[in-house]
């Protein structure tokens, strides 16, 4: 779970720091710290993780690199 690309980017719209998973669709989490954030969204991810495993679904390899440049 730890090699998964996570995204962290303070919103002013939700007044918190967000942060995503794009590897993991959907999977998002925010905080009222980057700390906090990034608790959070490792927790969504485990989360993410064990349900697609529950129901079946696939579960993709991390990409091991970055995505996209900003």
């Amino acid at each position: 779970m730890d090699k998964y690309e996570i995204i962290l980017y303070w919103s002013n719209e939700d007044n918190a720091f967000i942060a995503e998973a794009p590897e993991l669709s959907g999977c998002a989490a925010h905080g009222n710290t980057q700390d906090e954030a990034l608790k959070n969204i490792r927790e969504a991810m485990s989360l993410w993780i064990k349900t697609a495993e529950e129901f079946g679904d696939p579960v993709p390899e991390p990409k091991g690199r970055r995505l996209a440049l900003a």
